[in-house]
C-alpha cells in the first residue's frame, strides 16, 4: 500500500508541474485530463500527508518515552503516543477507501427511469412520488432535474417517466436506486381500508456522450407519429412525437413531451445511449461474478431493495437491514442517511474482496 502511495505522491507532483507548463496549458485537451487525474488523486495525497505527519509525531513521542527522564515529559508524550496510534488506525482505513478502483461513471450525470409495477394506478400514483422524491433531493444537492419523456395517467401517476438529474458526483450517489421499491399503503380508492402492496421500478443510467458509445446510425429504425396524451396544441395535429429502435439490442426509446420533433429526437438518443451502454456494462459486470458479491445489491431491475410503509411511518432498505422511522422526510428528499449507509456498506464489502 505505501509503495502505491509513494508512486500517487511522486504522479501529484509530476502533474503539478505539467498543469502549469504553457505547453500544455496551449493544449486543452490535455490539460483538461491531466488536471482530472490531479483532481481525482489530490484526496489520497492529501491523505496520506496527513499520515506521515502522525506517524512522525508518534515516532518522536516513542523516542521521548524510550529516551527522556523527565515525568512529566514522558506522561505528555505516553498521550500523544496514544492519540496518535487512535488516529493513524483511522486514517489507514480512510486510505485503503481511497485507494479502492474507483467506479469510472461516478462524476457523471444520471438518467433515471422509474415505472410502474404491480398495483395499476396504486404503482403510477407511488412513481409519481418517487419522481417528487428524487427532485427534492436532487434540489437539495443543487443539481438539476431535466424531464426526458412522461406517460401520466389520468389519476396523476405515471406509467413511466424518464429524467436527467446533471450535477457533480450525481450517479456516485444514485447508482444504489436501481431495483424494485415496493410500497404499502391504503390507496385513496381503497373504501374498506385495506393496505395495498403496490411496486415501482428504478433504473439508473449514467449518462453517455456520444464518442463513450458506439451507436451506428444504420442501427437506427427511427419512426415519426403524432402525440398523444393530455391536449394541448400539437396533440394529434402535427408528428412531432419520436420512436428510436436500436436494432441490435431492441432497446426501444419515444419521446413526445416536446413540441419539436428534433428536440424529442434528441431526448430519446440521450436515453438510448445511456441504455446500450448501461447493457454493455451489466454484461461485462455478469462475467465478473467475483466484483458483483463485492457490490451492494446486484442493480438488477427484478430485485427488491427498499419497502415504503406508510401505516408505520418506516422505510426499510432490506441489502442493509436499515430501517428509519422517518418516511415523510424520505419522500421529501432526505436521502442522505440512506445513501450513505449503502455507501459504506458497498465500500466494506469492497474492501473485504481486496483482502480476500
Amino acid at each position: 500500500m505505501f509503495e502505491k502511495l509513494s508512486f500517487i505522491e511522486g504522479r501529484f507532483e509530476e502533474l503539478e508541474k505539467k498543469i502549469a507548463d504553457p505547453e500544455v496549458i496551449a493544449d486543452q485537451n490535455l490539460w483538461r485530463k491531466l488536471c482530472k487525474e490531479h483532481s481525482d488523486i489530490t484526496p489520497i495525497v492529501e491523505k496520506y500527508k496527513e499520515y506521515k505527519l502522525i506517524n512522525d509525531n508518534i515516532n518522536e513521542a516513542k523516542e521521548i518515552i524510550e529516551t527522556s527522564d523527565d515525568k512529566e515529559m514522558k506522561e505528555l508524550a505516553e498521550a500523544e503516543f496514544e492519540e496518535g496510534k487512535e488516529k493513524i488506525e483511522k486514517i489507514e482505513q480512510e486510505i485503503k477507501i481511497l485507494l479502492l478502483p474507483k467506479d469510472e461513471n461516478d462524476d457523471k450525470n444520471v438518467i433515471m427511469e422509474i415505472r410502474g409495477g404491480a398495483g395499476g394506478d396504486e404503482a403510477a400514483l407511488f412513481a409519481a412520488d418517487l419522481l417528487r422524491m428524487y427532485s427534492m433531493y436532487a434540489e437539495s444537492m443543487h443539481w438539476k432535474v431535466e424531464m426526458l419523456s412522461a406517460n401520466e395517467t389520468d389519476i396523476g401517476g405515471y406509467k413511466e417517466v424518464s429524467f436527467a438529474i446533471n450535477g457533480q458526483g450525481a450517479y456516485s450517489r444514485l447508482k444504489f436506486e436501481s431495483g424494485v421499491h415496493r410500497v404499502q399503503r391504503i390507496p385513496s380508492t381503497e373504501s374498506g381500508g385495506r393496505i395495498h402492496t403496490s411496486t415501482v421500478t428504478v433504473a439508473v443510467l449514467p449518462e453517455v456522450e456520444e464518442v463513450e458509445v458506439d451507436i451506428n446510425p444504420n442501427d437506427l429504425r427511427i419512426d415519426v407519429f403524432r402525440a398523444g396524451g393530455p391536449g394541448g396544441q400539437c396533440v394529434n395535429t402535427t408528428d412531432s412525437a419520436v420512436r428510436i429502435t436500436h436494432i441490435p439490442t431492441g432497446v426501444v426509446v419515444s419521446c413526445q413531451d416536446e413540441k419539436s420533433q428534433l428536440k424529442n429526437k434528441e431526448k430519446a438518443m440521450k436515453i438510448l445511449r445511456s441504455r446500450v451502454y448501461d447493457m454493455a456494462i451489466s454484461a461485462q459486470n455478469a462475467e465478473l461474478s467475483a466484483e458483483r458479491k463485492s457490490q451492494v445489491g446486484t442493480g438488477d431491475r427484478s430485485e427488491r431493495i427498499r419497502t415504503y410503509n406508510f401505516p408505520q411511518g418506516r422505510v426499510t432498505d432490506h441489502r442493509i437491514s436499515l430501517t428509519l422511522h422517518k418516511l415523510d422526510m424520505v419522500l421529501n428528499g432526505d436521502l442522505n442517511e440512506i445513501i450513505d449507509a449503502l455507501i459504506t456498506a458497498d465500500q466494506s464489502e469492497k474492501l473485504k474482496a481486496e483482502t480476500n
